[in-house]
């Protein structure tokens, strides 16, 4: 007895339908080359799977475009006439928006008003109103946090504690370049905001000593 026919229906099992289709893809390909080595055909195949995957072969011999320009010389046919028509009304609808806004541009810096009546010169002065004032409003904003740095800049500057305090180091530094010069002056700094506070600088040379050079008090006041 014959075998029965076989049904051909859709493969319902995701694994058995990509199984399937890999093993005939790849015997239609090798069909393809077979007749374009046997027989000196022209073969182009365009596959795709059910996972949107392309899969294609061309006979060595030509192009996948020079398939297709052929296909439509003989057909009678254009493939790309939707496609381009398609084009050509997105490219209308994106360069009338273009004028759109160019226009729009001009006469918000008070050109091509004559086109304009009542009503939408109102609205175009309320819409540059509106602009006018945020703008004036991030500019204060900028120009408000610069005075306040430079505020606090200049009160950094000012401060007698470090002001003072700089004073002291550099004279404390001096004091031992061994300059007997240095011991023999008396630093006062005067901060109203802060109390007297004694500091003691001794030194520990032997030839000062020897010379009459005792313990030194500075005092901040």
């Amino acid at each position: 007895m014959g075998r029965g026919k076989i049904e051909i229906m859709r493969i319902e099992n995701t694994t058995n339908r990509q199984v399937t289709f890999s093993k005939r893809r790849a015997g239609i390909i090798k069909k393809a080359k077979e007749l374009t080595v046997l027989c000196d055909a022209h073969a182009s195949l365009i596959l795709f799977s059910s996972t949107h995957k392309l899969f294609e072969y061309c006979s060595p011999t030509t192009t996948m475009k020079k398939m297709i320009d052929r296909y439509q010389q003989v057909t009678g046919t254009n493939l790309w006439d939707s496609h381009y028509e398609s084009m050509q009304k997105e490219f209308n609808k994106l360069k009338e928006k273009n004028e759109r806004l160019r226009k729009s541009i001009r006469q918000r810096i008070g050109e091509d008003l004559d086109e304009l009546n009542h009503s939408e010169l109102c609205g175009l002065e309320q819409n540059l109103s509106e602009a006018l004032k945020k703008i004036r409003l991030t500019l204060e904003n900028k120009i408000k946090r610069q005075i306040d740095t430079c505020r606090k800049k200049i009160r950094l500057a000012d401060d007698p504690r470090n002001k003072g305090f700089r004073e002291l180091q550099e004279e404390i530094n001096c004091s031992f370049d061994g300059s007997e010069d240095n011991y023999e002056s008396m630093m006062v700094i005067r901060d109203s905001d802060a109390q007297p506070c004694p500091v003691r600088v001794q030194s520990s040379h032997p030839n000062l000593h020897e010379r009459g050079y005792g313990c030194h008090d500075l005092v901040l006041g």
